[in-house]
């Protein structure tokens, strides 16, 4: 379990500011050559608008980007407030999945552990039904292509299980396929199986994590269907 600092900030409002309304990522960079997502532009700034309009800057190190589609929101601890989840990447490091307040960086998974390895987020949600948020990602989706899982409580994160042969992602798409479906018996995680032939959902049941196959995959369109419940 880690928690971490942020790493610089930049304020634009007074600290007591509210509670976040949306993310961005801003400061394109070209500092870390990587192009897993179809280019060679990273970001260098995650910036934080709160529910009064101010925003708050949240700059990385040159060592480091934000590796990224876009930043997640999502309310991680119940208590009817946002964090911000993003995909932050430390050149010698790799990819971590992170989460953001409005004062900065709370905590992280550890980095993958060597440059060039990335992650592909697929959600937060309570995936097990036990009341408690967990977030779940694909790490490396083009090679390990692990689903791994990690439950966020008091303002830490923990590891709850992985589960092999899952991607979401391949060299120079510019997206990430899949997310998070409740199809009214729960929280179900949609991705591709590791040889990308099918769309999977992976949930929670019977004390298990089980992943099954719910139809070929053609393109995108295929996960569209999935996640509409279709």
């Amino acid at each position: 379990m880690i928690r971490a600092c942020v790493l610089a900030g930049v304020l634009a409002g007074p600290l007591n500011a509210q509670d976040i309304a949306s993310a961005t990522y801003t400061e394109p960079t070209t500092r870390y050559a990587h192009g897993v997502l179809g280019d060679a532009i990273e970001w260098g700034t995650l910036q934080i608008t709160l529910d009064d309009g101010t925003t708050r800057q949240f700059v990385l190190p040159q060592d480091r980007v934000f590796e990224d589609v876009a930043p997640r929101v999502a309310d991680l601890d119940h208590d009817g407030r946002l964090e911000v989840l993003v995909v932050e990447t430390q050149a010698a490091l790799g990819a971590q999945f992170a989460v953001y307040g409005p004062e900065g960086k709370i905590t992280a998974t550890p980095h993958i552990g060597r440059s060039n390895r990335w992650l592909a987020p697929v959600g937060a949600a309570d995936l097990d039904g036990d009341g408690r948020i967990e977030i779940a990602y694909i790490d490396r989706p083009h090679l390990a292509k692990t689903l791994r899982i990690w439950r966020y409580e008091d303002q830490m994160l923990s590891p709850v299980a992985d589960v092999a042969g899952l991607t979401n992602h391949r060299i120079g798409e510019p997206d990430i396929a899949g997310g998070i479906r409740d199809c009214g018996g729960g929280p179900e995680m949609i991705t591709a199986s590791q040889d990308w032939r099918f769309v999977m959902r992976t949930l929670y049941a019977d004390g298990t994590w089980a992943s099954e196959a719910l139809f070929s995959h053609v393109d995108r369109s295929s996960f569209d269907r999935a996640m509409a419940c279709n």
